[in-house]
C-alpha cells in the first residue's frame, strides 16, 4: 500500500520544513507516542476502526461469501457492505449542517466509491494471504494518509518530481501486488 501512496509520501518529503528523517524520528519517539495513545480520535482512526472494520467486513462477511459465491465475486460484493457502512458521515454533516444536502450526497457517493475500492484490495489481500494484518495495517496507513490531494500537487513547484513519484507508484502497486500477496509467503508451518 506504501507503494501506491509514493507520490503523496514524496510531497511530504519535499514539504518537509525540518527534514524527513527528523519527522520519521520525532514520530517513532515515546513522548510522540504517549499522546497519540491518549488521543480518542487517533485511536478511534488509526486503532479501533482499522481493527474492527476489517474484523466484520473481511474476517466475518468474507468467509461466508466465499461459499455462496466463490473467492472472486466476494472480493468485489463484501466492499459494497464496507462502502454502505461509511454513510453514517452523511447524518453527521446534515447534523452539523456544514454543507448543502447536494454537496452532502456528492461527497458520499464519492466516498462510497472510494471505501468499496479500496475494500476490492483489502478483501484480496484477506483472501490471499488468509490473514487480516495485512488489511488492518493498510487500513490503518490509508487513514492517516487520507485521500492523495492530486490538485495540490498540480499547483506545487516541484510538480513533476510529485507527478513522477504518484506514476512510479502506481505502476509499482500493479507490479508487485500478486508477489507481494503470493500465498506461499503467508502459509503457517507449524
Amino acid at each position: 500500500m506504501m507503494v501506491l501512496f509514493l507520490g503523496p509520501l514524496t510531497q511530504l518529503a519535499v514539504e518537509s520544513p525540518r527534514g524527513l528523517f527528523h519527522d520519521v524520528k520525532a514520530g517513532l519517539n515515546c513522548q510522540s507516542w504517549s499522546k497519540r495513545v491518549k488521543d480518542l480520535k487517533w485511536l478511534r482512526n488509526h486503532v479501533v476502526a482499522p481493527l474492527t472494520e476489517e474484523f466484520v467486513f473481511r474476517a466475518c462477511i468474507i468467509p461466508m461469501l466465499v461459499p455462496c459465491t466463490g473467492p472472486t465475486s466476494a472480493i468485489f460484493i463484501s466492499p459494497l457492505f464496507f462502502g454502505v457502512a461509511h454513510f453514517h458521515h452523511i447524518i453527521e454533516q446534515l447534523r452539523f449542517g456544514q454543507d448543502t444536502v447536494f454537496d452532502i450526497l456528492i461527497c458520499a457517493a464519492f466516498q462510497f466509491t472510494y471505501t468499496s475500492v479500496f475494500g476490492v484490495y483489502t478483501a484480496f489481500i484477506f483472501i490471499r494471504t488468509g490473514h487480516l494484518v495485512g488489511p488492518v495495517l493498510c487500513h490503518s496507513f490509508c487513514n492517516r494518509m487520507g485521500f492523495p490531494a492530486i490538485g495540490s500537487v498540480l499547483e506545487h513547484p516541484q510538480k513533476s518530481l510529485i507527478l513522477l513519484f504518484y506514476q512510479l507508484g502506481v505502476l509499482l502497486f500493479f507490479i508487485l501486488l500478486f508477489p507481494f500477496t503470493d500465498p506461499t509467503f503467508y502459509v503457517q508451518s507449524w
